[in-house]
């Protein structure tokens, strides 16, 4: 027999799910006659309530899983997931299940037996299966920078990836720039394909005919970037800027040009997206888009928490503003 999820008990009770996590948590802002009708039908289901570790009275505890940890962004979603659970008392579990089916099943495994309160997956195509575990558990969910289309219940914390990447093409354009090269981010990425999308808003915005010629794929990481702007400077007629998806990218397109021969900003503007420390001590220092990637990591735990609680969430998908940090790795082409 197929084990019923709380899902599933709010659809048949006619309630959100929500309502049906405040009464597995013994909430006392249910109507009894909700409350009766939602206890009825978890007694009729056999549905098995999780003993959690807030009703045992240990510290409450909340996953954070990655699909790999090798990028430096990583670590400033940690920081702002950590500071907000520090603050409220929760322990916080770090994972990477490294996009394999085993590590998965042994994540879920594990969060089974540690009793966790919460998960916030960060750039996850969250699969239905898991997803369908996790509400069977009673474990509320929550998803930065989704890879694919989030499900409709999920609430997903972004920032406005569109709009970075146009400010950062128009900042180009505005300095002289007409031939910007583009060194994308993951295909199957939202945030990736939103970037792209701005930059080609932003050539367009300016009369400039997008030139496929001078869009690269990358992964966000280093080797990419680097990949992408060799590539693009052994052009007959190469960019004078590029716009990378990452800072991690973005200095790899520096190194590309330095092996060439070539400077920048003298020879070729640079620009990347995030804001990671390593921008401010690159030389030069790099203009780049600014994702308040601690802020939303906050956001996410706040949001979980919240969840965790059995309060329910207005806004399914919140994303926050993107801004342009102008330093010292751009100015306007020679000539």
């Amino acid at each position: 027999m197929a084990r019923v999820t709380i899902a599933a008990i709010a659809r048949e009770a006619g309630v959100s799910v929500p309502t049906v996590s405040r009464v597995l948590n013994g909430r006392a802002d249910v109507a009894p006659q909700t409350r009766e009708t939602v206890e009825n039908l978890l007694k009729q289901h056999g549905y098995r309530r999780r003993a959690s570790r807030q009703q045992a009275g240990k510290a409450a505890l909340v996953d954070l899983v990655f699909n790999d940890l090798d990028s430096p962004w990583a670590v400033e979603l940690i920081r702002g997931v950590e500071d907000v659970m520090h603050s409220s008392g929760v322990g916080t579990v770090v994972s990477a299940v490294h996009r394999r089916s085993t590590a998965t099943r042994q994540w879920l495994q594990n969060l089974y037996a540690r009793a966790s309160d919460g998960v916030i997956f960060v750039t996850s195509d969250l699969t239905t299966p898991v997803y369908a575990e996790l509400q069977r558990l009673n474990i509320p969910v929550v998803v930065i920078d989704p890879a694919g289309g989030a499900m409709v219940d999920v609430p997903t914390i972004g920032a406005t990836n569109w709009a970075g990447g146009l400010s950062a093409t128009q900042h180009l354009v505005q300095l002289g720039h007409r031939r910007v090269g583009f060194v994308a981010g993951p295909k199957n990425m939202l945030c990736s394909r939103a970037r792209l999308d701005g930059y080609r808003a932003g050539l367009e915005a300016a009369g400039l005919q997008t030139d496929e010629a001078l869009i690269r794929q990358g992964d966000f990481l280093y080797d990419s970037g680097f990949a992408g702007g060799v590539s693009l400077l052994a052009l007959d007629d190469p960019p004078t800027a590029i716009f990378a998806s990452s800072d991690t990218m973005a200095l790899g397109v520096h190194e590309a040009a330095r092996q060439r021969g070539l400077r920048v900003p003298d020879d070729l503007s640079v620009v990347g997206f995030d804001d990671l420390p390593e921008a401010r001590w690159a030389s030069p220092p790099l203009t780049t888009v600014r994702q308040p990637l601690a802020e939303m990591g906050g956001l996410a735990a706040r949001t979980i928490l919240r969840l965790a609680r059995g309060e329910e969430i207005q806004a399914p998908r919140i994303e926050l503003a993107t801004e342009l940090i102008v330093r010292d790795s751009t100015r306007p082409p020679r000539g």
